[in-house]
């Protein structure tokens, strides 16, 4: 063989090579149904898109002063509001920035980020605290979120470091049925003749947090509860709360640990959210139902009626948005028999998408949430939780998809538009590739994205960490002030 044939047949067979790994690199993302992998002969060396996208996207998420706010009219209804002057603002305003030296966002989420003229965005939820042992009720906090929560995850830790801190038993408001109470192990459930019904599909009724209503399906329902040793806190309860909202006839058969206890009551009629409630000491409990066409309820409460109860209206698929549809009378009418000091919000996994870098629909949309919130529960503080790190997968390891911070940044700003506090959960957790070290930890599911009961507990702490450390501050500005 000549020189030339050898060279000639080399280039050829190096042209052949080339030729067929860009057709590998081309070839579409799935082939008959399976995923294909494609050949990127620069993958060592290419500066891939998604990372020059993350850093980007990072610096944006330092700069918080993006959205004009009318900083003087705000003040001036919160001095209305409140009754707290000017010099006393500007007091709380100077400790808030000496004590967190702020310098944009936290990225951390080691505190609370105040947006609340004056840093007064939590000062009802603490004075309750604070006179705990003088009101005739607990202090309570409304835990609202998505899957991120169900079955309580993270709230049933966070609930058991309040309860322990503040005082309290119980895990609170439990919904008539859940597609998910076989997994919840803070109490356990069953309930038999009922038609859910959820604003998520349902326009047809009116709704108020819990975002479901379940409706008897005939005359007979039955709804079973018993509490479990979890945590110390829930295995007994003082009160225990029927929360319903329509019923005309209906007799209710009550029965009381383990039996040994059974009441027959006709239940008061009602068309408004109101509640049934019994005092003792509770740990099982067995509601059966008669005469019951035409009964609406919400739900059933185990709680001591002192200490801190925390409420979990977790709803899969909700991206916080239908908020803005909860019907005022009764949201009004629940504020009445069970009043708020502290609503917590978290929501976004159901809003990040691959194919989406653009949330302000969604900041203007959850600005107008908050003030629906604040509308239907006056006297409730609001906190407001950023997104949670969700990972996926690019050339074959899990990274941070960038709607996350994308999505992150405009849930910061919708909070210092509507001047309410937020607590940054993608920075508590670690921040960027964070997921990956929860799942390799078993803290979170292989779907990256879900948490495991151990991952939420890790949350939990850092969140509580952070609400103490902000009442600590608040505690200490209230005796400087006045």
């Amino acid at each position: 063989m000549n020189k030339d044939n050898y060279f000639g047949r080399l280039l050829a067979l190096l042209l052949l090579t080339l030729a067929m790994c860009l057709g590998m690199y081309w070839l579409p993302d799935r082939l008959f149904g399976y995923k294909i992998k494609k050949v990127d002969l620069l993958s060592d060396i290419r500066v891939k898109p998604q990372s020059l996208l993350l850093d980007s996207l990072k610096q944006q998420l330092e700069k918080t002063d993006t959205v004009h706010i009318d900083s003087l009219a705000v003040r001036d209804s919160v001095m209305r509001t409140t009754g707290i002057d000017s010099i006393a603002l500007a007091i709380r305003d100077s400790l808030y920035k000496a004590v967190y030296a702020v310098r944009g966002a936290d990225s951390l989420g080691m505190h609370i980020e105040d947006y609340s003229v004056g840093h007064i965005g939590l000062k009802r939820f603490f004075s309750a605290l604070n006179n705990r042992q003088h009101m005739k009720r607990p202090v309570r906090i409304a835990f609202l979120g998505d899957s991120f929560i169900e079955g309580d995850i993270m709230v049933a830790d966070f609930r058991s470091g309040m309860q322990k801190e503040f005082g309290g038993r119980g895990v609170g408001f439990i919904p008539v049925h859940s597609a998910t109470a076989q997994y919840r192990p803070t109490v356990e459930q069953s309930s038999e003749g009922w038609t859910t019904w959820s604003m998520l599909t349902d326009r047809k009724h009116g709704y108020t947090l819990s975002g479901m209503m379940f409706e008897a399906e005939s005359e007979e329902a039955s709804v079973s509860l018993k509490t479990t040793n979890r945590y110390p806190e829930l295995q007994n309860v003082s009160s225990l709360k029927l929360i319903y909202e329509q019923n005309t006839q209906t007799e209710m058969a009550v029965a009381c640990n383990d039996g040994k206890d059974t009441l027959q009551i006709t239940l008061p009629p009602t068309s408004i959210v109101t509640q049934y409630e019994l005092d003792g000491n509770f740990n099982e409990v067995s509601f059966t139902f008669t005469k019951a066409a035409g009964l609406h309820a919400l739900g059933i409460a185990l709680e001591d009626n002192t200490g801190v109860v925390v409420d979990n209206f977790s709803l899969r698929g909700n991206s916080g948005l239908i908020l803005e549809r909860l019907d005022m009378s009764r949201c009004q009418a629940l504020n009445k028999i069970r009043p708020y000091d502290l609503i917590v919000l978290q929501y976004g996994l159901n809003v990040v998408s691959d194919d989406m870098l653009q949330y302000g629909w969604y900041r203007q949309r959850m600005v107008r949430v908050i003030c629906h919130l604040q509308s239907c529960f006056p006297q409730a503080d609001i906190l407001m939780l950023g997104v949670s790190d969700r990972s996926k997968q690019e050339d074959g390891k899990f990274e941070t998809m960038p709607a996350v911070l994308a999505l992150l940044h405009a849930q910061r700003l919708a909070a210092k538009q509507a001047g309410v506090p937020f607590w940054n959960v993608f920075g508590a957790m670690g921040g960027e590739n964070s997921m990956v070290r929860y799942v390799e930890n078993n803290w979170a599911s292989k779907d990256y994205t879900h948490l495991s009961f151990r991952g939420g507990k890790e949350i939990a702490s850092s969140l509580l960490k952070a609400l103490l450390s902000e009442k600590k501050f608040y505690d200490e500005a209230e005796k400087t002030v006045y």
